[in-house]
């Protein structure tokens, strides 16, 4: 008998969503990705000045609350929250 659990392909490292640390981008990319947050997750809730969030969605980025992923498959970077 073999054992086919260990045959599993495994996934490509090099595709893997990854934390970029926020000291690697300048503040103008901080800031686009600050306010894409806000109007993604914020304009969606009848929220009429989501980008009045700012302030906020920096804070949680400093504090850890939030952080830069990168996608290497979609080429795309985003704020979220750590794994």
């Amino acid at each position: 008998m073999t054992n086919d659990a260990g045959q599993e392909p495994q996934p490509d490292p090099r595709q893997e969503k990854f934390v970029v640390d926020t000291a690697l981008l300048t503040e103008d990319q901080l800031e686009g990705l600050v306010d894409e947050y806000c109007t993604r997750y914020h304009g969606v809730n009848d929220t009429e000045n989501p980008l009045a969030e700012r302030a906020v969605v920096r804070g949680a980025v400093q504090r850890g609350e939030l952080v830069v992923w990168f996608d290497p498959v979609e080429n795309t970077a985003g704020l979220g929250a750590p794994a």
